[in-house]
């Protein structure tokens, strides 16, 4: 096994940490001494439950216990940390929250929390829009002073070095490469540039993942379906779009319950079951993806900017991502709600969607993300002056 941290610097960068890890850690095991309750908010998309998973695992193997893990419904309360969580939450506090995947615009969700008794860290590698929320810790590579010089790693990655600090020379053998396969699932599914820490995330991880002790990553592995695919890479971006259906049961996305069940044969019922959603949710794409061009198509606008109350949030992300490389248009989708509208962006390389959104901010409730690919929520009485004022910063 490679070094990651040797082989990724210099001798001059390989001491510096991500801004807060020490902290974070610090106050991870201070919370594990002290047996207070841990509650891990995270992502439904691979990165977010890859970065939990990692998070989870670090935690109880360090003899910490984690009182609840909750994923957001995207559907019913959008993206990040939310009120409708917090609510159901509330009966584990006081506790320590830690947020993994979001978290670093969500201020009035944090402060919230915070009155709700909830002492609040947050694990991120989003773009920071000027402020921060008001947590005990926030970890994030893009924050205002962090002298950290790879700023690519995906949330997962975060997690990863905060898991490597908390092990200390303990992290080694089966333990390392365990999760290093998850580091490099979240990697590629996030499309996190491929260089410096993350080339040997993705390398290491995909050699190990070939003999993987998931019992969920062999069922996939060994399926019919991929019987036809020689190229191991390939397998592996076949597994990750089948891992972004949304299948919730519990509370807990498919892709959480795959990555951690105990057992082949309740591994191979979720995947049969993932494998035949994955061909509907492909035929929904398909249809949202033409019902969107016979109307944009009629308008000569330099951006795709559409949404009705009838889209499936979890189809918005693939749709958004095939109109936008097909038109090479800033591609705006948006599942319209009672009063508001939660919607997700993809762009073209020479495109900066959250430069545009920070130029339309006074319209907006909240938005984050990456340069090309990020998520909005609006006021439904906004909309039109939103659409108006994208189209005037792309001018």
């Amino acid at each position: 096994m490679k070094d990651i941290a040797s082989n990724s610097f210099s001798d001059n960068n390989k001491d510096r940490n991500i801004k807060n890890l020490e902290k974070a850690g610090q106050r991870i095991l201070k919370a594990i001494k002290d047996q207070e309750r841990i509650i891990i908010y995270g992502d439904t998309d691979v990165d977010g439950v890859t970065a939990v998973i990692l998070l989870e695992e670090t935690i109880k193997s360090l003899g910490g216990k984690i009182s609840a893990v909750y994923f957001p419904d995207r559907d019913m309360d959008g993206y990040g940390i939310n009120e409708t969580g917090l609510k159901i939450l509330k009966e584990h506090s006081p506790a320590l929250l830690i947020s993994v995947d979001f978290g670093v615009t969500n201020y009035r969700e944090v402060d919230l929390a915070k009155k709700m008794g909830f002492k609040v860290m947050i694990i991120d590698h989003h773009e920071v829009m000027g402020k921060l929320p008001k947590a005990e810790v926030i970890v994030d590579p893009k924050q205002k002073g962090d002298k950290y010089p790879f700023k690519g790693l995906s949330a997962a990655g975060v997690v990863f070095k905060l898991s490597e600090y908390l092990f200390k020379d303990k992290m080694a053998g089966a333990l390392k490469n365990n999760f290093l396969e998850l580091t490099a699932l979240s990697t590629i599914a996030d499309m996190m540039p491929r260089e410096s820490e993350n080339r040997f995330f993705i390398e290491e991880g995909l050699a190990s993942l070939k003999n993987s002790f998931r019992p969920g990553v062999k069922v996939f592995f060994d399926n019919d379906y991929f019987k036809d695919i020689s190229d191991f890479s390939q397998k592996v971006f076949k597994i990750l779009s089948i891992l972004n259906v949304r299948d919730i049961k519990n509370g807990l996305p498919a892709s959480f319950r795959l990555l951690t069940v105990s057992s082949a044969g309740e591994a191979e019922k979720i995947v049969s079951e993932l494998l035949d959603k994955h061909k509907i949710t492909r035929e929904k794409i398909e249809k949202t993806v033409e019902e969107i061009e016979e109307s944009s198509l009629k308008q000569k606008d330099p951006i795709i900017f559409q949404g009705k109350e009838s889209f499936e949030s979890a189809l918005l992300s693939p749709a958004a991502s095939i109109l936008c490389q097909k038109y090479k248009k800033p591609t705006f989708l948006f599942r319209k709600m009672k009063e508001e509208s939660q919607g997700t962006i993809r762009t073209p390389k020479d495109v900066n969607s959250l430069d545009m959104l920070k130029k339309c901010s006074k319209h907006l409730l909240s938005f984050g993300g990456h340069a090309q690919a990020s998520g909005f929520r609006v006021k439904n009485k906004n909309i039109d002056n939103l659409k108006k004022c994208l189209i005037k910063s792309l001018k």
